[in-house]
């Protein structure tokens, strides 16, 4: 039996490479959406989480992760300074700009680098803090996953240059950062910010530090960085609804494929099996063979699409500096996808192969 459904799949090699195709496509772009989210959500959270600012001051509407909004004026800053318990206040703009490379986005944020490494622990391995309004400086994992170095020149902005003038460790927040004052001159708004990150005397003590706050600036919002700083999917909408449609879609396509392709096998296939039926072959008997005869193609359609999406997601974070993260949990929907689409799409050409009535099927033309 294991010979027959080999020797069926060899010899109709057309139509079994697009049934693996199928399932392949399928099953790649399962890994490859859930491993982009996966990966980008959890490394915007954990650089996010570096952030030793205990509380975000900033104006309602604008405590959003991929805020663009610079509405908040950086005068506050002195008056949130004077707060009982508040050891540091430093003014941040977050902005999102199109990626260098044309895909994706890039996070740029504006800091004064001197208030900001100092409340992050964070300090320069290489070069010098920016200056000029076209200086930057980077984390180390972008230099290295981008063959960046001090003296290189990167595009913000769309396709504006700035040229790399430092690189820090560790990671907080953008992995690009400019001077305040580059970021205003940029965006064309003089002493406005996105939002204030504020550093607690006591961390113990940042309930009453941020109710101080909130009595003295009543029409402001005032969070803690922990509640502000969540993951991708969390932050745009319906994302976990997209990915959850796009394995439907994939389970549809996979089924699908490998659906035309079997009823057509069989239907060139129809004085065969009535030979099989002439010999004593039972309905169980031939719907198996092409049952199993799809699961093989699924399988070796799995396969592929599992090394194309490794290869595609190794390629894509060479190149654009993405990061990718394959989970077990999704690996596993992908193969379950790839192996019951396969075996349900092969389910009505197989129940349809084996009514067929032997005579007629050995008169088959």
């Amino acid at each position: 039996m294991d010979n027959l459904i080999t020797a069926n799949i060899r010899q109709r090699p057309v139509c079994s490479l697009v049934s693996i195709a199928g399932v392949a496509l399928g099953v790649a772009l399962v890994i490859l959406f859930t491993g982009l989210s996966r990966g980008m959500s959890n490394d915007l959270k954990r650089r996010s989480q570096n952030v030793r600012a205990e509380i975000i001051f900033a104006k309602p509407g604008s405590l959003q992760l991929m805020s663009s909004v610079t509405n908040l004026d950086t005068e506050y800053v002195k008056e949130v300074q004077q707060v009982e318990g508040v050891e540091a206040a430093v003014p941040s703009i977050r902005y999102v700009s199109q990626s260098g490379k044309g895909f994706g986005f890039e996070q740029v944020e504006g800091v004064d680098w001197e208030p900001f490494a100092r409340m992050n622990e964070m300090r320069l391995v290489e070069g010098r803090a920016p200056q000029a309004v076209d200086e930057v400086v980077i984390d180390e994992r972008k230099a290295r996953d981008n063959n960046l170095a001090v003296g290189s020149v990167i595009n913000l902005f769309g396709n504006l240059p700035y040229k790399v003038t430092g690189i820090y460790t560790p990671e907080a927040g953008p992995r690009v950062k400019m001077s305040l004052a580059a970021m205003q001159d940029a965006l064309e708004a003089p002493g406005k910010c996105t939002w204030i990150y504020i550093k607690c005397r006591n961390e113990n003590e940042q309930a009453q530090v941020a109710q101080r706050l909130s009595e003295k600036f009543r029409d402001f919002k005032i969070q803690f960085t922990r509640d502000v700083f969540t993951s991708v999917e969390q932050s745009i909408p319906f994302l976990g609804l997209f990915l959850k449609v796009l394995v439907g879609l994939a389970a549809v396509v996979s089924a699908l494929v490998v659906m035309l392709a079997m009823y057509t096998t069989i239907t060139e296939r129809t004085r065969e099996i009535g030979i099989l039926k002439a010999m004593g072959a039972s309905r169980g008997y031939i719907i198996g063979v092409i049952e199993k005869e799809a699961i093989l193609i699924s399988a070796i359609g799995l396969v592929v699409g599992f090394v194309v999406a490794l290869v595609t997601g190794f390629l894509i974070h060479r190149v654009y500096g993405l990061v990718f993260e394959y989970g077990w949990a999704w690996a596993l929907t992908a193969a379950v996808i790839g192996l019951l689409g396969g075996a349900l799409g092969a389910l009505y050409p197989a129940i349809r192969a084996a009514n067929l009535d032997a005579v007629s099927a050995l008169s088959y033309e």
